[in-house]
């Protein structure tokens, strides 16, 4: 456990207990409409925090205990950001009603995103894959590359979002900020969903369906490391772009707010770079 010594507020009412301040955050949380896989990613972020810092309350921590605790931690950079709105989350609410003095989140340094680059899986490996799955995992393989779907949404596929429509059969699918958007299914998709008992299509022993985390162990356990849920929906994106060259129609059927996001996912065809060399030294 990381602890500094110096610079800690010593009131005993801004003492609050860790269980007290993220019930008020979740509910503050809660109050702006935060989608639910946002409050349930911020949650599990503070119950991580707060096992590193125990016995220390919140309002003792400061800046550099924040920043070391992220320091620690060998993630990549969009797990690191990801941690530090957690904290500015967090301490900005904390701060706002009145139970932390300071805000020690607030001077945080910043973390630049990481360009991101596309990274499909490829033929072989997703062909091998498919060949050694069941039926439920083999389904999460093809909404994964033949949909796009993340595994969040994978796991929140309901036999009641299968919609007919004049060209076939579609997916209302539950995306990020309780967005929604519907994705046309492929003939065998669209046959193996209708075929599932009616309900969530992957169930969970306890009640409910799979976690996102259970969708992907599941995936990535018939893939080689290095390949996942995400690079199968990376797949989906850059055969897409590649058969249709229309970047915006490949944003709507993947969820992003912006063309840039899904150029990140799109891997421009070998044919069309060597197209342009071409023309330059022509």
């Amino acid at each position: 456990m990381i602890r500094a010594d110096h610079g800690r507020p010593t009131s005993p009412t801004l003492h609050a207990p860790w269980d007290h301040l993220i019930t008020g955050w979740t509910a503050w949380m809660r109050a702006a409409h935060r989608p639910v896989g946002t409050i349930d990613l911020r949650r599990y972020h503070l119950g991580r925090i707060r096992r590193w810092f125990e016995p220390l309350h919140a309002a003792e921590l400061t800046t550099q205990d924040l920043a070391e605790f992220i320091a620690a931690h060998a993630w990549q950079k969009e797990t690191a950001r990801s941690y530090r709105a957690s904290l500015r989350s967090f301490y900005g609410w904390a701060h706002a009603v009145g139970l932390v003095v300071d805000d020690p989140a607030r001077a945080l340094p910043s973390i630049t995103p990481s360009r991101g680059r596309p990274r499909p899986t490829p033929t072989s490996v997703f062909q091998t894959a498919l060949a050694a799955a069941g039926p439920r995992e083999r389904l999460m393989l093809l909404l994964a590359a033949h949909a796009g779907l993340r595994r969040a949404e994978i796991a929140h596929v309901h036999t009641r979002d299968v919609e007919e429509d004049l060209l076939g059969f579609a997916l209302r699918v539950h995306g990020k900020g309780d967005v929604v958007r519907r994705v046309p299914l492929t003939d065998d998709l669209a046959r193996a969903l209708r075929a599932a008992p009616p309900g969530w299509v992957f169930p969970s022993p306890g009640g409910g369906h799979l976690t996102p985390a259970h969708v992907g162990k599941l995936v990535s356990t018939l893939l080689p490391e290095g390949w996942t849920t995400h690079t199968l929906r990376h797949r989906f994106a850059s055969r897409a772009y590649a058969g249709s060259r229309d970047l915006r129609a490949v944003q709507e059927l993947l969820g992003h707010s912006k063309p840039e996001t899904t150029a990140r996912y799109t891997e421009v065809p070998a044919d069309d770079l060597r197209k342009v060399v071409l023309l330059a030294v022509a």
